[in-house]
């Protein structure tokens, strides 16, 4: 069921009604939570980014890791067993035999004992079907297939997390109710998610985003970008977070919010659309940008795309009412030598001349050390990014 159309900003609720927040904040009851584990679990970088997610409602409704009943849901349905909608399952995998359904786990990343997890369900998925029905493939040569055939284990596990502490990050990623008491409580909130640097084709599509039918007057866009772990080659977090920090300063705008996402990226096109409005919601956004072939990857053997250029356009716009997260399909914008930077149509329209500078270009322009064209990024971002190769 469809949250109130009348809740905006930081008052719009969670998917299910309730914001989930899992984090044990008595210290008595914490130590009493780690003396009950039986097994330690050394968590990978993107079984991080989930516990902290689980722990902190980035993920609500879910307040742990999916049974094999609510697996079985998401992978055949998008749902959960509850009926509500959910994109991709959330599951901490194991190769482990001794762990076994009523054991504790104590969590650790780095460290950092991050939770307590309550094992309820240890189930042998079927990796294909959830490969097919998640991806659109089965196939390796897509990234979030790859990830699941390669790098999770042969069991998952199911069960309540229990938080405790969140991990030393280089950069700090803000609770759902940390970025929901800066949201102005009488405004329309649009996501822009991203994970690369934002370059100023980027900045024209969310800032033009405010102006759309459906967004009402004062409205402020979240620029959230993914920071967890994306595809091989693309710029480290850490890095990327450096880009942004810069930007922010720059540009100094009130109506434009910055907070940082602690997710890993599957690269699941239109189900992972649904996924980031889902988180997005949890965050307190009302909108959220759906750009072309969002979340979408190309096949490693022959560069070919796995989704069509509107497919999650088309998916996100199915779900919309139904999950309260309006879309705003992003504007295709082009840098003309005329007017700087206009939609396409309006080139067309009036035949202007566009100025073109492919993704691949850029790098091999930024690694020779070449000037990058202010009309295709910031002159902060850039500098970033050439401090990094150093």
């Amino acid at each position: 069921m469809a949250d109130s159309a009348c809740a905006r900003g930081g008052l719009t609720p969670a998917p299910g009604g309730v914001l989930v927040n899992t984090v044990v904040g008595d210290a008595a009851e914490r130590q009493k939570l780690i003396a009950s584990c039986a097994e330690t679990v050394e968590l990978s970088d993107r079984n991080a980014c989930d516990v902290e997610l689980l722990t902190v409602g980035g993920f609500s409704p879910l307040d742990g890791f999916l049974s094999q009943a609510d697996y079985d849901s998401v992978v055949a349905d998008m749902r959960l067993k509850s009926g509500l909608l959910f994109g991709l399952p959330i599951v901490l995998d194991t190769d482990s035999e001794s762990i076994q359904p009523g054991m504790n786990l104590l969590l650790r990343y780095q460290g950092t004992d991050m939770a307590v997890m309550e094992v309820t369900d240890k189930y042998t998925p079927n990796k294909a079907l959830e490969a097919k029905q998640c991806y659109g493939v089965s196939t390796i040569e897509h990234p979030g297939v790859h990830m699941i055939s390669t790098e999770r284990g042969k069991y998952y596990l199911g069960g309540k997390v229990h938080g405790l502490d969140l991990p030393t990050r280089p950069f700090p990623c803000a609770t759902p109710e940390e970025v929901r008491a800066g949201l102005p409580a009488g405004a329309d909130v649009v996501a822009f998610q991203c994970r690369n640097p934002v370059h100023r084709a980027h900045y024209e599509l969310f800032i033009r985003s405010r102006d759309a039918p459906n967004v009402d007057n004062g409205a402020v866009v979240l620029v959230h970008p993914t920071c967890g772990p994306t595809q091989g080659d693309d710029i480290p977090g850490d890095v990327r977070y450096k880009t942004y920090e810069v930007l922010k300063s720059e540009l100094e705008d009130d109506t434009i919010q910055w907070a940082y996402l602690p997710y890993s990226m599957h690269m699941a096109g239109p189900r992972e659309a649904l996924q980031h409005m889902l988180i997005r919601k949890n965050y307190g956004c009302t909108h959220f940008i759906i750009g072309r072939d969002m979340a979408g990857s190309k096949s490693s053997l022959d560069g070919e795309d796995f989704y069509g250029a509107y497919d999650a356009q088309d998916l996100a716009k199915s779900i919309s009412e139904e999950l309260g997260v309006q879309c705003v399909p992003s504007q295709n914008v082009m840098y003309t030598e005329e007017k700087g930077y206009v939609t396409a149509d309006v080139a067309e329209a009036e035949g202007l001349t566009p100025k073109k500078l492919s993704g691949t270009k850029f790098r091999k322009m930024l690694r020779a050390g070449e000037d990058i064209p202010e009309w295709f990024a910031f002159k902060s971002v850039v500098q970033v990014l050439r401090d990094a190769q150093k």
